[in-house]
């Protein structure tokens, strides 16, 4: 059987990855890379003030959640990041999907759906 693997990458605010997470775990999402990064979108930035002197602050601390899925559906994950992120201000994020052509597993070289599967 043909199994669709897809990547779901979520930037947002790294506040919210606790409550992210604990709900990816309810529904069978037991894999992710989080990285602390920095970037801007519609925000691009503020203005703080350092010793009386204005400064730019261009880009704001944000985490990336990057996500493999094959079993749990895409639409799924996507509506739960959606219903915990969603403060409705500026700056709670973007979701990206792709495509995934090949995973392969490196300790025991299985590859595909097989690769993504925890057996003992």
């Amino acid at each position: 059987m043909e199994h669709k693997i897809s990547k779901i990458d979520i930037v947002t605010r790294p506040e919210k990855f606790d409550e992210l997470k604990n709900e990816l775990n309810k529904i069978g999402v037991t894999g992710m890379t989080v990285t602390n990064v920095l970037g801007c979108g519609l925000q691009k930035g503020v203005t703080e003030y350092y010793r009386g002197n204005p400064v730019e602050i261009n880009l704001n601390p944000k985490i990336k959640v990057e996500i493999v899925v094959c079993a749990v559906p895409v639409e799924k994950v996507v509506e739960v990041a959606k219903q915990v992120l969603n403060t409705g201000k500026i700056g709670d994020g973007k979701i990206f999907i792709y495509d995934v052509s090949k995973v392969i597993k490196i300790r025991t070289g299985e590859e595909d759906y097989d690769a993504l599967q925890d057996y003992k």
